[in-house]
């Protein structure tokens, strides 16, 4: 196992009802903006839910609203939030909705700061506009160069990304067709409200991209070389299954609380820090997808279920004796049982293509409608946002990135 530290300040509320508790985490006297997405926190009844708890009796609070973020959160739209923290004095952000809305919230409070002209404490627009100049360099210096941000929480309705207790996100920005990743320490949210009777509404499609989502969170972290982390492999070996059972259970039972209850906690420890301590970790499948998102508007769990399965093909020797813990650990597949190692492999490649298509999510470029002209546009991209030496040796250069494409484009 490698040297690590491990450090996870967010306060998780689990369970029914707890949004009553905002009451009690929010400050008194705090000027909040609630942030939400695209209208279902309003229809289902949550938004009017949280402010009834915010505004409690004895509450001094003053409420705003920004809603609209994206499922990709869209930089331009963002900076509309951050101006709106300027101008209203925010002092507590809070995220309702799914990873990108707090994704979105999370690069808000850490960019706010940045307008246009520094140092000014005026009221004119101006020094109330954030510069879009210094918020897109702070994004593509992965916004490590920052130190100060505003309070955030978040009430967590779609469970998928981890973003609930992880101090990174992900924006697009469609003007420059990039989607890049970002983090922080200042980003934790200072608490996390994850109720899973919130998740009963969701169509279909997005709590299968939510399962698809988390269980390539926990490969990303997990298929790589041994390091002797057994405490991690194992974590890591038993998310996939829960992952695997309740995706499943999920699919055909839709209605069973308590298997909501157990994909939201699974989602929320597939990456809160815990299973990528002391190992290293290949983030490839994501920067590949990240592309396809950008590029195509694919959802981004489905393209993370298009790449997975090349990649792991691709890249069976050098991950080779991972793959066979994970043929035996997770599928029950030895080599013992199989002709060799190969098969065993290929084997929980299979099995790994086969649950995907049992949620209904695509596994290769035809299941998208795309075909191999999509691949330079895609490496051209990588190239332009500089993820030319990725993976946990950092040797999957663009030529193993095109090698993974053609094998999703002919598969």
């Amino acid at each position: 196992m490698n040297n690590f530290q491990y450090h996870n300040p967010v306060r998780i509320v689990f369970g029914e009802g707890q949004i009553r508790e905002l009451s009690k985490l929010v400050p008194t006297d705090a000027r909040v903006l609630i942030t939400y997405g695209g209208g279902s926190a309003k229809r289902t009844g949550t938004l009017d839910e949280v402010k009834d708890a915010l505004n409690a009796e004895g509450s001094k609070r003053e409420i705003f609203e920004f809603g609209g973020i994206e499922p990709n959160p869209e930089f331009t739209t963002l900076m509309q939030a951050a101006d709106m923290v300027n101008k209203h004095n925010i002092d507590f952000i809070l995220a309702v909705g799914g990873g990108s809305v707090i994704d979105g919230s999370k690069f808000v409070a850490l960019v706010s700061h940045l307008t246009e002209e520094d140092g000014d404490t005026s009221n004119s627009d101006i020094s109330q506009r954030v510069s879009r100049d210094k918020a897109w360099d702070a994004l593509t210096s992965y916004t490590k160069n920052i130190n100060s941000a505003i309070d955030l929480g978040a009430v967590l309705t779609i469970p998928a990304t981890g973003s609930e207790m992880n101090s990174g996100g992900v924006i697009n920005y469609n003007e420059r067709q990039a989607k890049l990743p970002f983090g922080n320490p200042l980003a934790y949210p200072k608490f996390s409200i994850l109720d899973p009777t919130k998740t009963l509404t969701l169509p279909e499609r997005q709590v299968m991209n939510g399962v698809a989502d988390a269980f390539v969170h926990v490969m990303e972290q997990y298929l790589t070389y041994p390091v002797n982390a057994k405490v991690q492999d194992a974590f890591a070996e038993s998310l996939l299954k829960i992952l695997i059972t309740e995706g499943r259970a999920v699919k055909a039972n839709p209605d069973d609380l308590e298997v909501r209850k157990n994909i939201m906690w699974t989602a929320t420890m597939a990456l809160n820090g815990l299973i990528g301590t002391g190992v290293p970790q290949d983030w490839t499948t994501h920067m590949i997808g990240h592309e396809l998102t950008s590029l195509h508007g694919i959802d981004h769990a489905r393209t993370l279920t298009i790449v997975l399965p090349s990649l792991m093909r691709e890249l069976k020797d050098s991950k080779q004796d991972k793959l066979l813990q994970y043929a035996r650990n997770v599928w029950g597949i030895s080599a013992e049982d199989m002709k060799d190692n190969d098969e065993a492999i290929e084997q929980a490649i299979v099995r790994t293509e086969n649950f995907f298509k049992e949620l209904g999510l695509p596994i290769n470029f035809a299941d998208a409608n795309l075909d191999e002209t999509a691949i330079d546009p895609i490496i051209k991209q990588l190239e332009a946002h500089g993820m030319t030496k990725l993976g946990e040796h950092k040797t999957n250069d663009l030529e193993v990135s095109s090698r993974i494409l053609q094998r999703a484009a002919h598969a």
